[in-house]
């Protein structure tokens, strides 16, 4: 029992391979469709994210631009309209004098009024101190400008972007991020003719707020991100319900193709099987007749001459009973089926195997329990080869009883009122998983007589009706087989 349960255990194994070696290149194709996936997903997220940091970029070009000019333009109004009129009224520039204070307050204000500029400052040429700031609180400070405010004295004009909150503004229900843009060029000397001398008298700082347009930018940037999650994600959903339901109609195609193939494998090895028991049995059966009938004719004179030694030549004639029934047995195995259906009440072919195993039954002392189909329905039946089919059941189950036990026969109709069924049930020794298996293969018995062919033939003459045979056990429960006709 064990070498069987390793046989199919090792059976199973190869089965599984061919399965796993037939879906081999549809799985090949489905991790590719779902890498590809994944690429895409995160090269999607790597163009938006690109895209959106372009816009930026061409935003900050733009506002530093705009930040030149402004400040280009802040210095020719400032000097011409402050610096000249402060030397030539108050001897000096001195913004400590609130006079001279107000009056630059005024032109500044007067020149961003309307422009979006959130404050201009202007630091000191001498040391790093802010002079005057639209914001007062400014005022006064020091070291605020740090190497921009350095850059700008050496003539280099220059911007720093400054940011709070950029990542998390992404998520909803967070706080806005705020973006400045904070531009530094020199407050030159303006010549006569209109152009900036090299005379630096100071650095402007101007500060653009810039956390509408910026943050205008990183919402596009969250809606590309979560446009492009959304669209891959229902992608991914539909692909692997495509893929999932395709792996199963692969796997169904793959297991159907396997169960074509050992049945075309078992239907050539039972041809060839057929072919040689045929043959082998044709020459059995001549001289096992001769030996027979010289018996019988022994037999006939040693009951005159020798009455005592009689007994030999019946053990003679028993035998050669015995080997012709196995003989027969192949022969019916071996031959093509051949059916001839027609209309048939099923109730009527079980009545008559019921009534041949009587005399057994009652010398077994086994109860019999019978539940017939009151209104069975004809289905198309070679009766004489369905009887035997039955009849090798019906012997089964009394094998497997004993004495005392109880046999269950029954008809009715089949699944939705279509076909007959027709069911044995014992309660004698059952069988193991191992052996429901096999119990349907030629030769194959758990028995010291016989020759393992009567259900294997009964299969046979199930599928010659297209219906189908099932058996459940249990050791030492008992048995039970379903045939159904459609």
């Amino acid at each position: 029992m064990a070498e069987k349960s390793k046989s199919h255990k090792i059976l199973d194994a190869v089965h599984q391979q061919k399965l796993e070696a037939g879906l081999q290149p549809f799985k090949i194709v489905k991790y590719f469709a779902f890498s590809s996936m994944g690429v895409i997903l995160v090269f999607t997220l790597i163009l938006s994210w690109i895209i959106s940091n372009h816009a930026r970029d061409v935003m900050l070009k733009q506002s530093e631009e705009y930040s030149m000019l402004l400040a280009e333009n802040l210095n020719q109004q400032v000097f011409r309209r402050f610096v000249l009129e402060a030397v030539v009224r108050y001897g000096g520039i001195a913004l400590s004098n609130p006079e001279q204070f107000a009056s630059l307050d005024r032109i500044i204000r007067g020149i961003i009024q309307g422009l979006k500029i959130d404050s201009v400052t202007i630091y000191d040429s001498r040391r790093n101190i802010i002079s005057y700031s639209t914001v007062n609180e400014l005022v006064g400070k020091e070291d605020l400008g740090k190497e921009n405010y350095y850059k700008a004295l050496e003539g280099i004009s220059n911007s720093k972007f400054l940011y709070s909150n950029r990542f998390f503004s992404l998520f909803p229900g967070r706080p806005q991020a705020q973006f400045q843009l904070k531009t530094y060029i020199p407050f030159r000397q303006v010549k006569a003719d209109g152009l900036s001398g090299e005379n630096i008298m100071g650095v402007i700082e101007i500060t653009q707020d810039l956390s509408k347009e910026y943050g205008a930018i990183i919402q596009l940037q969250g809606r590309i991100i979560m446009v492009s999650s959304v669209v891959m994600s229902v992608m991914f959903i539909i692909l692997s319900i495509i893929v999932s339901r395709a792996g199963k109609k692969m796997e169904h195609r793959a297991l159907e193709r396997l169960k074509l193939e050992e049945k075309l494998n078992q239907s050539e090895r039972l041809a060839h099987l057929g072919s040689m028991v045929a043959t082998v049995s044709h020459e059995i059966k001549s001289p096992l007749g001769i030996v027979r009938s010289t018996a019988e004719i022994l037999n006939k004179r040693l009951h005159k001459i020798a009455p005592e030694n009689t007994h030999l030549t019946e053990i003679i004639i028993n035998e050669t009973k015995r080997l012709n029934n196995i003989v027969v047995e192949f022969l019916d195995f071996a031959k093509p089926a051949e059916a001839t259906l027609k209309p048939e009440d099923i109730n009527v072919i079980v009545k008559n195997a019921l009534r041949f195993i009587s005399p057994q039954i009652k010398e077994q002392e086994v109860e019999l329990i019978t539940d017939l189909c009151p209104d069975p329905k004809k289905v198309n039946l070679d009766s004489e080869k369905f009887y035997r089919a039955f009849l090798n059941i019906l012997l089964n189950g009394l094998q497997a009883l004993g004495e005392n036990g109880i046999l269950q026969v029954g008809t009715r109709r089949g699944p939705g009122g279509k076909g007959m069924e027709v069911y044995v049930r014992d309660n004698g020794v059952g069988m193991t998983e191992d052996t429901i298996v096999q119990i349907f293969n030629p030769f194959y018995t758990d028995k010291h007589k016989g020759t393992g062919l009567g259900l294997a033939i009964t299969k046979n003459i199930i599928d010659l009706h297209d219906g189908e045979i099932s058996v459940k056990s249990k050791v030492d429960e008992g048995t039970t087989f379903t045939i159904y006709i459609p």
